[in-house]
């Protein structure tokens, strides 16, 4: 008579083959041995131990090894106690016999094989919630990092998986990624992310329903912008000054002023007192007629404001400033400039890199850096933008050493330049042909953790 029996064993990553008998006659003590040494191997050898310390990196817990252990030493107990009480049956009387026990024992030790599996997996849980929280920092600035270099698919990706392992990236992370993809014009993507933020977090915050509003607005969707701009005053999210200037832009570039009025009017009338509200109102509205190249509007609302006797406020100098940078005008743009000193207003940051990057623009680099020096002797310390518009300023025109003394205040200033600065350096040492301080600003560039790019390697 053949007898075969086969034992399949499945776990979670691999199959455990066990054939006992194959195509020949055994007696039973043959069978007792088979059986007596499969089973102790399968609950207690070593072998299966060594699989679940590579699963854990070489770090089994205690609760997991005793597991293993304790079940592996129960079936191999319970198997010798049966056939040690069974050695003088007979092989053909008690076949039957045999093999319900086998049935029995089959059963029982899956159940303490599947106890085991729950411990293996909770364990790896356990690992895996670990290693996410010691790495949280750095997912999400792999997901920022990615979004910036335009690689959303990546980015959604990683986030998945983070969610998968219970780690939620915070509410900056989410608008890294919605800003990415309003920028490529996915706005059904970006829409639904918004909707999975309100669903599961983190909650969307104001600059998230900006990204949102001002991606519609680039598509010319006003009405999608303004559904979103309810969804935010519905979720509790007080709108801004961003928050106004996307919309009353949006409408002042379809001609839709009065519209663009009765809106700020309703959004700032709950939140500041008359004389501030039209401030603000007058000042958005300026700026919309400026981005839209209407300087005549836009200095209509200034005079109405003086009129009023409205008191200013740095802002709205530095958006009239602004407009007339942007029409290339710097003979009125400094008359304001005079003016904000003398009604005792102190320029900001965004005044002075306004004045430098219009004169970057026009040639004049010389005057950027008199506006630099200007900007220092008043305390207003210069920002990375500042530093990247003087730099390729200075490069383009071939001023490389004078670009990299401000690559070195940068530094001294704990300032560390992204790649495009860099790399404007470098190229200006190469073109002059200096190889060999363009290899030292690279050089410079991989000590501070700046990571060399494909324009970086070129200009080489």
């Amino acid at each position: 008579m053949s007898l075969n029996f086969q034992l399949l064993i499945a776990t979670e990553e691999s199959h455990f083959l066990l054939r006992l008998f194959k195509g020949s006659i055994l007696t039973l003590d043959s069978i007792k041995d088979c059986i007596a040494r499969s089973f102790a191997d399968i609950f207690c050898g070593k072998s299966n131990i060594d699989f679940f310390d590579q699963r854990c990196n070489g770090v089994l817990p205690c609760a997991l090894q005793d597991i293993i252990e304790t079940v592996g030493d129960q079936c191999q107990q319970q198997n010798e106690d049966w056939f040690s009480q069974r050695k003088d049956c007979n092989d053909k009387r008690d076949l039957q016999a045999v093999f319900n026990v086998l049935d029995t024992m089959l059963k029982d030790s899956l159940e303490r094989l599947k106890t085991m599996r729950e411990g293996i997996s909770w364990a790896h849980i356990g690992l895996c919630s670990r290693t996410f929280e010691g790495s949280y920092t750095q997912h999400v600035a792999i997901i920022r990092a990615l979004c910036l270099e335009g690689k959303l698919g990546a980015s959604l990706w990683l986030r998945k998986k983070m969610i998968r392992n219970g780690v939620i990236p915070d509410v900056l992370t989410h608008n890294y990624l919605l800003n990415g993809l309003c920028k490529t014009g996915e706005l059904e993507k970006a829409n639904w992310l918004v909707s999975e933020m309100l669903y599961c977090g983190p909650s969307p915050n104001c600059a998230t329903y900006n990204t949102l509003m001002k991606g519609y607005c680039l598509i010319n969707n006003v009405d999608r912008a303004l559904d979103v701009f309810s969804t935010m005053a519905n979720s509790g999210v007080t709108p801004n000054r961003v928050s106004c200037n996307i919309l009353v832009h949006a409408l002042c570039k379809k001609g839709l002023l009065e519209d663009a009025r009765k809106l700020l009017k309703e959004i700032l009338d709950e939140n500041f007192d008359k004389g501030r509200s039209n401030l603000i109102t007058s000042t958005i509205l300026m700026d919309g007629h400026f981005k839209n190249g209407d300087t005549v509007q836009a200095l209509a609302f200034w005079d109405e404001m003086l009129q009023r006797g409205t008191q200013m406020d740095v802002i709205s100098y530095n958006v009239i400033i602004y407009g007339f940078c942007s029409s290339r005008d710097m003979t009125v743009s400094y008359r304001y400039l005079s003016e904000m000193f003398k009604s005792g207003l102190i320029p900001d940051v965004f005044t002075y890199n306004t004045l430098i990057s219009a004169l970057c623009k026009e040639g004049r680099i010389d005057e950027a850096c008199y506006i630099y020096s200007v900007m220092s002797r008043m305390g207003v310390a210069p920002d990375h933008i500042s530093y990247k518009m003087l730099i390729q300023g200075l490069c383009i025109q071939g001023h490389v050493i004078e670009a990299n003394e401000f690559l070195v205040s940068m530094l001294e200033n704990s300032i560390v330049p992204e790649p495009i600065i860099w790399n404007s350096i470098i190229d200006g040492y190469g073109r002059s042909g200096d190889i060999q301080n363009a290899l030292s600003i690279r050089d410079q560039m991989v000590a501070f953790g700046v990571l060399p790019n494909v324009d970086t390697n070129f200009k080489t």
